[in-house]
């Protein structure tokens, strides 16, 4: 689970690759060790959060994209409500 929907661990290898290539190595390991430690539930912080919306600019999948559409959603939240 990221972000409180369920993301499959194709989809999370995926979205760590991209994140390399997007040069966001950091958010990219975490992914990985949670996968590698099969992690149900990962804790994004806001920095995260902010990496996967800029790898996820094109998501390639079909759950990517509901990724990309919840974290946008929040973060748009965040500004409105001042909080980024």
């Amino acid at each position: 689970m990221l972000a409180g929907i369920p993301v499959t661990d194709a989809d999370v290898e995926t979205l760590a690759e991209l994140l390399r290539v997007t040069e966001l190595p950091d958010t990219a390991e975490k992914l990985e060790k949670a996968l590698l430690l099969e992690t149900r539930v990962l804790a994004l912080t806001i920095t995260d959060r902010e990496s996967i919306l800029q790898a996820l600019a094109d998501a390639p999948t079909t759950g990517l994209a509901e990724l990309r559409a919840v974290l946008l959603r929040e973060h748009e939240w965040r500004v409105r409500e001042g909080l980024v």
